[in-house]
């Protein structure tokens, strides 16, 4: 869809650090993380919602979702993970997308205010690699 940052992203005609890669589906570092490593799943099918997910991609969606809530574990050291979708309100960009965000306890994370932070140059890269390398061994 023109206009669409994610579906630029997805096309190749913005850069995005990719870890994730199905027929379907990307997974791309989120620009402005709540912590490194966040990462967010969407369809490469401009849709909007998860009402708007066909039933046909939805086990697909939720098993590569399963495979990054592990990859943030393994690969970034991280205890745990927090995994969200907003519908419209809170949707920054009107493309469906999965946050996959890394957890440890006392990281500071607490309801609704959350804190971003942003990469050094060469960071995100590597957080990218690891989290690429971490999907192709499990």
């Amino acid at each position: 869809m023109d206009g669409c940052v994610f579906c630029q992203i997805v096309a190749g005609d913005l850069p995005g650090h990719l870890v994730l890669e199905t027929d379907d589906l990307v997974g791309f570092l989120d620009t402005r993380p709540l912590f490194k490593g966040h990462v967010l799943l969407v369809p490469r099918t401009h849709l909007e919602t998860l009402p708007d997910l066909p039933a046909e991609q939805r086990d697909g969606f939720l098993a590569a979702a399963q495979r990054l809530a592990t990859a943030v574990k393994d690969a970034l050291g991280a205890q745990g993970s927090f995994l969200a979708i907003n519908n419209t309100v809170s949707q920054s960009v009107p493309h469906l997308h999965l946050h996959v965000v890394p957890r440890t306890r006392g990281d500071g994370l607490r309801g609704f205010f959350w804190p971003r932070t942003k990469y050094a140059d060469g960071e995100a890269a590597a957080y990218a690699e690891k989290l690429r390398d971490a999907l192709a061994s499990g």
